[in-house]
């Protein structure tokens, strides 16, 4: 095995379950790390985070590849319909929930930038009824933290799954996948304080506020997604292309569009470019 898996398992032992939660403890502490960047880091510039969510997309986009849909596929035997169905069906849950969840561009600025019926109408933004948009405004980012939770623990129950030959390897993938959902939760963690913060809440409060909502969402669903596996076994190759689709999702229908919207393009190109190619390092290196 390789140090890296050898670590984590002297740290976590060889219980799926508490491998996952160890994963889920992780990741929501990088988001906790991230979001208390807000008390240092008193303004950071739309360049910046522009450029900081572009490197969490490419993080996301390549681990999406190299750590469910490639495994996923694997798992089915090298049938790739199942991984198939389950990247649409979990781009058509988050494409529905977004219609019960506002986007959380909405209540960044205000405004919807979708509704072809309405372009450019006025919505309850983060300065106006404070307390019942900065409510949605977390309902909508927990939403999203939803699938990397899932994801990780889908990764590990992957690895608790595989025959005894390619244990290590796919131990090295679901460690790799943790590490990219944390590595992209801290500029999602300083994104969202930097929004609280300009509604109006004390930077302290919300910095720990964020840390602790993370780990309420991902910390479970690292264990149902690790334990969900386990027990039902064929639904492995589903759950891996239903995490990777949503985060698809996310990737395609919110941080690239934001990170584009305020004139930074390049700027959110060349961060995602240096994300993914992050996160191949790091699956390789893993491995």
């Amino acid at each position: 095995m390789s140090a890296a898996t050898d670590l984590f398992t002297a740290i976590a032992g060889d219980s799926v379950l508490v491998q996952a939660l160890v994963g889920g403890v992780v990741i929501a502490a990088m988001n906790l790390f991230g979001a208390s960047l807000i008390l240092f880091v008193k303004d950071p510039s739309e360049r910046f985070l522009d450029g900081a969510l572009g490197f969490a997309a490419g993080v996301m986009l390549a681990a999406a590849f190299t750590s469910l849909i490639l495994p996923g596929i694997d798992a089915a035997g090298g049938d790739p319909l199942p991984v198939l169905f389950g990247i649409l069906l979990g781009a058509a849950f988050l494409d529905q929930a977004d219609h019960f969840v506002p986007h959380a561009h909405y209540l960044l600025t205000g405004k919807r930038r979708d509704d072809a019926a309405n372009p450019g109408e006025d919505v309850p933004g983060v300065d106006d009824a404070k307390v019942a948009s900065v409510v949605l405004f977390i309902f909508a980012i927990t939403l999203h933290n939803m699938p990397e939770g899932l994801a990780v623990g889908v990764g590990f129950g992957n690895a608790a799954n595989a025959v005894a030959a390619e244990q290590t390897a796919a131990l090295a993938d679901a460690l790799a996948l943790m590490l990219a959902i944390g590595i992209q939760n801290i500029p999602e963690g300083l994104a969202v304080s930097v929004a609280a913060v300009n509604a109006g809440l004390d930077r302290r409060a919300y910095a720990v506020f964020t840390g602790i909502r993370s780990g309420l969402v991902e910390i479970p669903l690292c264990v149902l997604g690790a334990l969900a596996v386990t027990l039902a076994t064929p639904i492995l190759p589903y759950a891996m292309g239903f995490a990777a689709g949503a985060m698809l999702f996310v990737i395609s229908d919110e941080i690239i569009p934001e990170t584009h919207s305020g004139g930074h393009e390049r700027v959110a190109t060349a961060g995602l470019m240096i994300g993914v190619v992050v996160m191949l390092y790091l699956d390789v290196s893993l491995a």
